[in-house]
């Protein structure tokens, strides 16, 4: 009796969820042709149901899903101030003790408990991870190691309440703009290949001599003739003798 009770409860659970997701489904289509919601769930009411499930599991109203939760580069991320609200929605405390533009520190205490946990996010530790340089962190430095700092913090406090989302928007997003409330990809300037100079070559030189040489006549060999009665006779050596 036990063991087909158990199989019965998950089937249920499971039958229980997919009405939810066709539900969310319907209210996803009508919600993402407004501007209720985040440039990157704009007309894609897939993306969108799947944020009213996750904020579901982890407590999260469905608008209330929709304006805190961002697909980026295909991972669900929240905001970092979104993060520290459902954290502390929860019982656990999150609070900012510094922040300026070179530095910033959030501290946090799980319910129940009277450890401070402490995040420490320096411009010189963004720099060693090569974020430092990007669009976001140079125009707004403060606010971005805040988000760090409140992520890691959210992180070490109260790592159950946020297992389904993690990590931040700001996070998987350092190299991404944010425009109208929503992160979009930065625009990346193509890098043109350099185009190769173009090098006349002199002609190569033909050695003339050579050619005057083969264009020039062959030298004609003498003539034989023979020797008239009026021709004088060479002179015989003077060692020759007459053969008998």
């Amino acid at each position: 009796m036990t063991e087909l009770a158990i199989p019965e409860q998950h089937v249920s659970d499971l039958m229980q969820w997919a009405m939810d997701a066709s539900e969310a489904h319907k209210i996803a289509t009508s919600l993402v042709k407004t501007t209720f919601v985040p440039d990157s769930m704009r007309n894609k009411p897939d993306e969108a149901t799947a944020a009213i499930l996750t904020g579901q599991e982890i407590g999260l109203a469905p608008m209330a899903a929709l304006r805190s939760i961002d697909i980026i580069s295909g991972t669900p991320a929240m905001r970092a101030h979104a993060l520290r609200g459902l954290v502390q929605s929860k019982g656990h405390e999150v609070w900012l003790d510094e922040a300026n533009s070179k530095r910033a520190i959030v501290c946090g205490r799980r319910k129940g408990t009277d450890q401070v946990q402490r995040s420490v996010w320096t411009m010189d530790r963004a720099k060693a991870l090569g974020l430092a340089g990007r669009d976001q962190w140079r125009k707004q430095p403060q606010a971005m190691l805040v988000a760090r700092a409140t992520a890691e913090c959210c992180r070490l406090v109260a790592s159950d309440v946020i297992l389904g989302i993690p990590y931040a928007v700001e996070e998987l997003g350092d190299d991404v703009e944010t425009v109208g409330g929503a992160p979009t990809k930065a625009k990346r300037t193509a890098r043109r290949k350099p185009v190769a100079e173009t090098v006349e070559l002199p002609e190569p030189e033909v050695e003339r001599p050579a050619i005057e040489a083969a264009a020039a006549p062959a030298e004609e060999p003498p003539v034989a003739r023979e020797i008239g009665d009026g021709d004088a006779w060479p002179e015989p050596p003077a060692d020759w003798e007459p053969t008998p």
